[in-house]
């Protein structure tokens, strides 16, 4: 859709669609107007036959929703898909603030033309700032299926997300949800939208997830923009793209977490394979995994720690990412080496850090550093991480995806995530190597791995030939 009428003539912005039991499709979205007010918006599809769902007829008489009274002008966006009550109404979320309080209005309607603003937000939480692409969906709590964004019961937790304006984070927690009111309380107040967990720690934004009820799966989708100067953008003809879609799961082993794992559809993208059992990688020691063409892989390995010394070594009392990959202490880091060139002047190593050596009392963390991936100037750089529940009966695992300019990044089956963006000048096309190193300086890591490598996404018109 294009912003061609008064109501969104600045901007056609975000918006959620909905399928109602009778096979309609509805999309709210956000228009910016022609006096800069946000406002929200009903479209439908012009042929619901079209299996793309191309075409988009805006209703006629646009805006169905202003910003109520106390919320400013500029701070009411974002609707989510609707969910049905047993009261038969549908309800939305709209994301806001008030001050530094962020916060989710709540709406209800029978026929998505007339609403009624809640008295009571579902959820707020002060020093959080704006509110935007607002997320609520359910989670079994013993499952491997999604839910459809209605279902609620004795078995079920909703997932609450928002995308901080402030700090550009997508943050959720995990809590109840009662719909006799229509609020949701957070499972673990520590653990609150926007002061708790990430679905990843890297570059990714504007988050919004949906359900498959053909795979009954929930999918996300996430947003990546560019690190690197605007006239790259411009001489390279485009910017910013989506993650590869993520399954999001219920993490029942620990019970305070979201499984995020890329769809099963990636792997109809593997081509030929490499794999390589228990390699002993030494303190301060660097292998070569002797693969051709690194750019474009799916990575998945496993790592067993070999103490050098008693038992009584004494732990580091304190750990994260430190100030990267070599910063060495007795417990890691240790990982791969992802986009490196034959001399290591770019690599973008991807690790854990331990505290000590038992993993189910350790503190872990996992790390995507940048420091050293590119040797352009004026390109971001960060060092991403954060700690990552491991469990005793589990070895440490990573997988991850990597496509030129992107790499993400996946801890213990998908508890925690970072997505990164690099730009070689060397470690590009065949000149891309893969490494394993271990920069502790008291362990041994034995290292099993299995990398395929990725065809590319040959996206034409539809239909298409399923069997390429």
């Amino acid at each position: 859709m294009v912003p061609d009428n008064w109501f969104d003539i600045n901007g056609v912005w975000t918006g959620s669609a909905t399928l109602l039991p009778n096979g309609e499709i509805i999309m709210l979205y956000t228009g910016d107007t022609d006096n800069y007010v946000q406002v929200q918006n009903l479209a439908y599809p012009a042929n619901l036959s079209d299996p793309l769902l191309l075409d988009w007829v805006k209703y006629a008489d646009n805006p169905i929703l202003e910003p109520p009274p106390g919320i400013g002008l500029k701070d009411f966006r974002d609707p989510t898909t609707a969910w049905i009550g047993p009261d038969g109404k549908w309800r939305i979320l709209i994301g806001s603030k008030k001050g530094k309080t962020g916060l989710s209005l709540v709406y209800k309607t029978t026929n998505f033309t007339n609403f009624e603003l809640n008295d009571n937000y579902l959820h707020a939480v002060p020093g959080t700032g704006m509110w935007e692409c607002v997320d609520f969906y359910p989670v079994l709590i013993n499952g491997s299926k999604g839910l459809d964004t209605s279902i609620n019961g004795p078995q079920v937790k909703h997932v609450l997300k928002a995308s901080l304006d402030d700090t550009k984070v997508d943050c959720y927690a995990i809590g109840t949800y009662f719909i006799e009111n229509d609020t949701w309380i957070p499972d673990d107040p520590l653990e609150d939208v926007g002061i708790g967990l990430l679905y990843d720690y890297g570059r990714y934004y504007a988050s919004k997830s949906f359900y498959d009820q053909v795979k009954q799966r929930r999918i996300l989708w996430g947003w990546i923009n560019e690190t690197d100067t605007e006239s790259d953008d411009l001489e390279k003809g485009w910017a910013s793209l989506q993650t590869i879609p993520r399954t999001v799961l219920f993490d029942n082993k620990t019970g305070t977490n979201l499984l995020l794992w890329p769809v099963e559809e990636i792997e109809s993208l593997r081509l030929s394979s490499d794999e390589y059992e228990e390699i002993v990688v030494e303190p301060g020691s660097v292998v070569p995994l002797n693969i051709s063409q690194a750019t474009q892989l799916d990575i998945f390995a496993e790592f067993e720690i070999e103490s050098l010394q008693s038992k009584g070594i004494i732990s580091n009392d304190t750990i994260d990412c430190g100030s990267g990959s070599a910063d060495r202490s007795a417990f890691g880091p240790f990982g791969i080496l992802a986009i490196a060139d034959d001399t290591l002047s770019e690599q973008t190593p991807v690790y854990f850090r331990l505290s000590n050596a038992s993993l189910g009392s350790s503190t872990t963390f996992f790390c995507v550093d940048e420091t050293r991936s590119s040797k352009a100037p004026e390109v971001a750089k960060p060092l991403y991480g954060s700690s990552v529940p491991v469990l005793s009966d589990e070895k440490l695992s990573m997988r991850v995806l990597v496509d030129h300019s992107i790499i993400e990044s996946f801890a213990q089956g998908g508890r925690t995530v970072i997505s990164g963006r690099v730009y070689p000048t060397e470690a590009i096309y065949g000149a891309a190597r893969l490494f394993l190193f271990n920069n502790a300086t008291n362990i041994n890591i034995k290292v099993s791995i299995k990398i395929w490598h990725l065809n590319s996404a040959f996206i034409g018109p539809f239909p298409f030939d399923q069997s390429q």
